[in-house]
């Protein structure tokens, strides 16, 4: 061989490698900082969608088939379940392993049906006090209920080596789940992997209180970094089974993704080395440093820049002439204020107190809020089942969209809610003062969105005051019962109306019911409506627990979302699925396209 031809072979020999060496990183940003990372203990959807990365849940959901479809995960084939809808049996995968720890001490560790009952029963265990508890006691698995009531009266640990009835290991890899009342969606719970994806027992043992900084688990990635409310840093699992890309590409997308799809065929998963996620809550940041090309792909363009970034929900030509890409999708959400109903001045269920928090509803301007704050990007809602899940009726409408301030100012006068001392303000019927406190972020959308409630009640004549806080602190205090009043928002996690009714449900008060609301006749139809399998009797029980929360005013439904996200040049086959949370497995980052160093 000639020099020339050694030194140009030794030259691309050495571009081939730094090539290969090279991560693949993805990087995005939260905009409301994580809890941890322990799914028996998480219930945020920041957190959640971390533990979903790390952690493998039975079942997932084909990424692009519309509609919603389930498949095995970990499983070796769909669940068995009785024509009864009471027995649902499951197989484990063999072969699947978790990533190294300490806790193993040195082995390598294989999933086995008995880490699945074990990360079920973790739920029951008083310890972790589980906001998602009422998911698993709603169907009422046989046995775990009682269990764990007779060890709280006992004062005893939560017994984990106790058989229940319905929830045994059958071999190795079998395990069996038995309902005490019929559910045809319960198998819905078993494709969350933020909730109820496989955790090792010796790992919960050797970190004890501190195992929400020390998630292991059997999917894609592990953690290898955490800087609390700053930054999250997931890598790539070297125990990760052999897993191969084979999606389809949704229905509705554009050439160039259908395009992309075809190119990913059969490449091994993940298709990315590590995934970065910093947490930037204020919005301004968080856009400019995805257009400076500092994070690859932005999660929900910040409402604050939807008139530049996509005017007429159309990207901006300045922003497609330099190659990125838009993805926009409903979200399965509803964003909603709520009221503590076991407070002495909002709560309740008498007449004087509903009509309050009716008249504050209809005061409500929905529209201003949809085109003013959120520019577009967002429905009104009629009560909380979003479009994309079973029970939403586009015909069903109701008060909680009516921006009608004489009829609110009117059922405040009839309750004797009035200005007594005439400085503007309305005192209670007993004549004390009329004050309430509403919890909110301190991010720019959050602000807009107070500076329009507050216009709006200053318009009724009812005083508030704004408690701002961090949300992982607001959520705590929600949970306990400590706020007055909160704005926030609720994802599902299937594609089910049950997931939004069950807001109002008393078996979930301090969870999913944030008000604390108790209506034993909602909390019939809801039990009822669980054991029916999809069809018009159930969404005809569905639209009447809706009407109940409209009446009652536990909450002010606000919107459900409309989501956008971009992505950079160099990111291929970017797409959402609303319910898979580790999107990252899927999405591929060319290095070759990536801007030069200068």
């Amino acid at each position: 061989m000639k020099p020339t031809h050694l030194l140009t072979g030794l030259l691309l020999a050495c571009t081939l490698t730094l090539a290969q060496a090279q991560d693949k990183v993805l990087r995005y940003a939260f905009k409301v900082a994580e809890t941890g990372f322990d799914p028996a203990q998480i219930s945020d959807s920041y957190s959640k969608a971390v533990a979903a990365g790390i952690f493998d849940a039975p079942l997932e959901y084909d990424f692009g088939t519309r509609p919603f479809k389930l498949r095995p995960n970990t499983l070796a084939a769909m669940p068995e379940i009785s024509a009864d809808f009471k027995t649902i049996t499951m197989r484990v995968r063999p072969g699947i392993h978790f990533a190294d720890d300490p806790a193993f001490k040195g082995r390598k560790r294989e999933l086995t049906a008995a880490d699945y009952v074990y990360s079920v029963k973790r739920h029951y265990d008083p310890r972790w006090n589980s906001a998602n508890l009422y998911l698993l006691e709603n169907p009422r698995i046989l046995g775990l209920s009682e269990l764990r009531r007779e060890l709280m009266a006992a004062k005893k640990p939560f017994d984990y080596d106790r058989e229940v009835e319905g929830l045994k290991v059958l071999d190795r890899y079998t395990f069996q789940i038995r309902l005490g009342v019929p559910d045809p969606r319960f198998v819905y719970q078993f494709a969350d992997a933020g909730f109820l994806g496989a955790v090792a027992r010796e790992v919960v043992e050797h970190y004890g209180e501190k195992i929400m900084e020390h998630p292991v688990g059997t999917n894609a990635f592990r953690l290898a970094e955490w800087r609390r409310n700053s930054r999250i840093v997931l890598e790539k699992n070297p125990n990760y089974r052999d897993v191969r890309y084979a999606e389809v590409a949704p229905p509705d997308a554009p050439d160039r993704l259908k395009a992309e799809v075809a190119a990913l065929q059969g490449r091994r998963l993940p298709l990315v080395d590590r995934v970065v996620i910093d947490i930037v809550e204020e919005n301004q940041p968080r856009w400019l440093s995805f257009l400076r090309g500092e994070a690859d792909v932005i999660e929900e363009v910040p409402i604050d820049f939807a008139g530049v970034a996509m005017p007429g929900n159309k990207l901006a030509p300045n922003l497609a002439k330099q190659g990125l890409t838009m993805t926009r999708y409903p979200r399965a959400d509803v964003n909603f204020s709520y009221y503590n109903m076991e407070d002495p001045v909002i709560g309740g269920y008498t007449p004087a107190r509903i009509a309050l928090r009716r008249a504050i509803n209809l005061a409500v301007d929905l529209d201003k809020e949809v085109n003013l704050v959120r520019r577009g990007q967002a429905v009104k809602s009629q009560g909380p089942i979003p479009a994309v899940a079973f029970g939403h009726d586009p015909a069903f409408k109701s008060e909680m969209s009516e921006f009608n301030l004489a009829k609110a100012r009117a059922l405040l006068d009839m309750y004797g809610y009035k200005d007594r001392d005439g400085d503007g303000w309305r005192e209670q019927p007993d004549g004390q003062p009329l004050l309430i406190e509403y919890a909110t972020l301190a991010d720019g959308e959050r602000r807009q969105l107070a500076e329009l409630w507050q216009k709006n009640m200053a318009q009724l004549g009812v005083r508030f005051k704004f408690k701002i806080g961090k949300f992982p602190e607001q959520l705590k205090a929600a949970n306990a019962g400590k706020l007055q009043m909160w704005q926030a928002g609720w994802v599902g996690t299937t594609p089910d109306g049950d997931t939004f009714v069950a807001m109002g449900s008393s078996a979930s008060k301090g969870k999913a019911n944030k008000p604390r609301f108790d209506l034993p006749a909602f909390e019939a139809i809801y039990q009822q409506q669980k054991a029916l399998p999809d069809g018009p009797e159930r969404a005809a029980m569905l639209a009447e627990l809706q009407r109940l929360l409209v009446a009652y005013a536990p909450y002010k439904f606000h919107v459900h979302k409309i989501w956008t996200d971009m992505a950079q040049p160099w990111v291929r086959g970017y797409s959402r699925n609303i319910f898979v949370r580790d999107f990252w497995k899927y999405v591929d980052i060319d290095l070759a396209a990536l801007p030069k160093e200068p």
